[in-house]
């Protein structure tokens, strides 16, 4: 007999999938800000430091950064359109920087 093929998957009883426990080290997180940058949006990389420095400690990163915690919450909040200076001083207290390198590499 072959499997029953009426076997639903309730979505609503899967785990949520958090990417930001995938980010454990400096290396995970400067591959998948690479990803973000070159999709383009400067809204979901915003949205997507403020997912990686919520999960690495606002606060601390706050610190590190030198921007104060509310300020940077609302400078990474999902459609927020932060400064190049903010953005590089986030990746600096996460351990990675922005580089540039000819397109189509």
């Amino acid at each position: 007999m072959g499997p029953d093929m009426t076997h639903k998957i309730d979505v609503a009883k899967l785990p949520d999938f958090d990417i930001t426990e995938m980010l454990q080290t400096e290396q995970d997180i400067a591959e998948y800000l690479s990803l973000v940058i070159e999709d383009g949006d400067p809204a979901l990389l915003a949205a997507t430091l403020g997912d990686i420095a919520r999960a690495r400690g606002m606060t601390q990163i706050a610190q590190d950064a030198g921007i104060g915690r509310e300020a940077l919450y609302k400078a990474l909040r999902p459609n927020a359109s932060p400064r190049f200076d903010t953005i590089a001083r986030v990746c600096k207290a996460l351990g990675v920087k922005l580089v540039a390198v000819p397109a189509g590499t």
